[in-house]
């Protein structure tokens, strides 16, 4: 102890630094510290003492002095004292950008390694430029990859040239090659090559064609185009056109329930084309943080914190059943049923009335079993594959009792989905062969129709993958923690999520964007900033899952209502309305689902409220606001 005491002494007031290296077989320091840093902000510093063969010494106990960084809190030069050959520096920070060497010096031994550090601003730019360049351009692909050049021009060393190829062979390239990513990618091809396999062979038409043939009033067309969004459930995009399509004949408002039942209905089911998408964002959110949990539970965990697309949906069911409304859509309402004129004076619809569902032959049998089955068997296959994995998992790990969630939690949910996938497609080929409705080729082509059909989704979600590792690259989530820490509490960040995730999602029209760059930014906010206010472990999980769902439903809110999102778009055109009255006549409605969401659900569940409570609150409000603000109209 006296021996350690000197040498502390002797190495702080720099009379001489204190080697050991005649007493331990010491021959260098291995640095272990991030490539790229940033001003201002943490990073990790790990130091091991080692001996020729690189091996930790553990019985050194030297006290080196350490160059080239400092410790966050103190303004004095760090002297590591080892523990087991080992010293880590948790807070080391850099306050100058340029080349800066790190150096471990004990005596004669003296090691160093080479950190470049760039101002903390920069970090936030890539993200920043890649929602400019959407809002300008309308093109997220563009963006997307303008916003991971940038980026990557920071990475490599500020080469604009290097940096524009690097984006293709460093951040696509890991993105596709990525085990859970390609199985991610495979099972939302497949899955899309249903959709396209049950279009083409009438099983989608043919359900829809169940629930309308009940509609035999204006409240029965409502209810319809509200039920049918449910039975729609596994793609935004064949909601739209199939729903407005059949039930344009049978209500007035008809956009107003398919856009409402399309990207809200699709982000919520447990299997639909949007479920690849959100779990792939999830997963790198969890693995940025380092997080064990697996990203198809969170997802399905998050379910109840989606407010936004809940309230919509409930809203929608709400206006059919009392035949109430307000607003613009109560003028709207009025016009139609007492003077007979669907659209306003001066109106134009997007289309013709006449104009049928593209893809769709008119003489192929719509027959609800078609697209029923193989639906049911991509559910129940799925379904099998999360409790076969799950169960193995936990056998193989020596666990003997164990319950459902458990099962759930240690399922391999990629395999599932895949098993899933592929399942459905199989089926979905016999039934059209059975049934000489299409011929191996012509279901070739429908499952090849529909894969190409989510090209873009899937061109949107490597570019998404890329982004977030260049965001892990350039510490930005370390960098907005550091300018939030003790401003922002971690209590706050769903809400504030929502509210970004809706105005960025509202001004783009890119739900999938939205969710692109905001998921890798939020997702580690949340965590460090939970570890740092210290919440316990159910206020963590209330904070997380809230803020994941933030991000997911408040870019449904843009995908729902803006003007130039592609959904909004295609109800207006599936449904024969005037773009610019469906968008205006539906704004209320969806600002007022929006408010609710957060006020009864966002805020009071990340102070741990139960968000089942919030829900039952939120469902309460909305009918009283439309009990007390809507009117009926009756037909004259």
């Amino acid at each position: 102890m006296l021996r350690r005491l000197v040498s502390l002494f002797l190495v702080t007031v720099g009379l001489v630094g204190v080697s050991h290296a005649q007493e331990t077989p010491l021959s260098r320091f291995e640095i272990d510290a991030p490539n790229l840093v940033l001003t201002g902000v943490r990073f990790p510093v790990q130091i091991r003492a080692v001996d020729d063969e690189g091996t930790v010494v553990p019985g050194y106990e030297g006290v080196p002095s350490v160059t080239g960084v400092r410790r966050a809190d103190f303004t004095e030069p760090i002297e590591a004292v080892f523990a087991e050959g080992t010293f880590v520096i948790d807070d080391a920070i850099v306050n100058e950008s340029g080349a800066v060497t790190i150096e471990v010096r004990d005596g004669a031994v003296s090691s160093q390694q080479g950190l470049r550090v760039i101002p903390g601003i920069l970090s936030i730019l890539p993200p920043l430029f890649a929602i400019v360049m959407a809002l300008v351009l309308r093109q997220v692909v563009i963006s997307l990859y303008a916003g991971i050049w940038l980026g990557a021009i920071f990475v490599f060393d500020y080469d604009i040239v290097g940096g524009f190829f690097r984006v293709l062979d460093h951040y696509i390239f890991r993105a596709m090659t990525d085990d859970s990513h390609v199985q991610i990618m495979l099972f939302s091809m497949l899955f899309a090559g249903v959709m396209g396999l049950i279009a083409r062979n009438g099983g989608a038409v043919g359900i829809a064609d169940v629930i309308t043939r009940y509609a035999k009033t204006a409240r029965g067309g409502e209810i319809a185009s509200w039920c049918t969004a449910l039975v729609l459930f596994f793609d935004d995009y064949s909601n739209v056109l199939i729903r407005g399509n059949l039930l344009r004949p049978i209500t007035e408002k008809l956009s107003f329930y398919v856009d409402t039942g399309a990207a809200t209905v699709a982000s919520l089911f447990l299997i639909s084309t949007w479920i690849g998408y959100e779990v792939g964002l999830i997963e790198q959110g969890l693995r940025m943080i380092g997080s064990p949990l697996d990203a198809y539970s969170v997802f399905v965990r998050s379910i109840p914190y989606r407010f936004y697309p809940i309230f919509a949906l409930l809203l929608a069911l709400f206006i059919a059943c009392s035949g109430r409304d307000f607003g613009p859509m109560l003028e709207a309402e009025r016009r139609a049923r007492r003077t007979g004129k669907v659209f306003r004076d001066g109106a134009q619809a997007v289309i013709e009335t006449s104009e049928e569902m593209p893809g769709v032959d008119g003489d192929v049998p719509a027959r609800w079993y078609n697209g029923l089955i193989p639906i049911l068997t991509i559910v129940l296959v799925g379904m099998f594959g999360i409790c076969w994995t799950g169960t193995q998992s936990l056998v193989a790990d020596g666990v003997g009792d164990y319950s459902l969630g458990q099962i759930v939690s240690s399922a391999d949910s990629y395999l599932a989905l895949l098993w899933a996938s592929l399942s459905g497609c199989v089926v979905a080929i016999v039934l059209s062969l059975a049934q000489r409705i299409l011929s191996i080729t012509e279901s070739i082509d429908a499952l090849l129709q529909g894969m190409k059909f989510l090209l873009l989704g899937i061109v949107i979600l490597i570019l998404a993958w890329s982004i977030g590792s260049l965001a892990e690259e350039l510490h930005t989530a370390d960098y907005l923690i550091q300018q939030m820490r003790g401003i922002l509490s971690p209590f706050w960040v769903p809400a504030l999520t929502f509210v970004i995730a809706a105005l960025m999602s509202f001004a783009t029209g890119t739900s999938w964007g939205t969710m692109a760059i905001l998921m890798p930014l939020v997702i580690p906010l949340a965590h460090a900033l939970g570890l740092e206010a210290q919440l316990n472990a159910a206020q963590t999980e209330s904070v997380l899952l809230g803020s994941v769902s933030s991000v997911l439903a408040g870019a449904v809110f843009g995908d729902h209502c803006s003007p130039i999102s592609d959904t909004t778009i295609l109800s207006s055109m599936a449904s024969g309305a005037d773009h610019i009255d469906h968008v205006r006549t539906q704004l209320p409605y969806a600002l007022l689902a929006a408010v609710v969401g957060i006020l009864a659900g966002d805020i009071p569940t990340a102070f741990g409220l139960s968000p089942w409570i919030s829900l039952l609150v939120g469902v309460s409000v909305m009918a009283a606001v439309l009990s007390v603000f809507g009117e009926k109209v009756e037909s004259k």
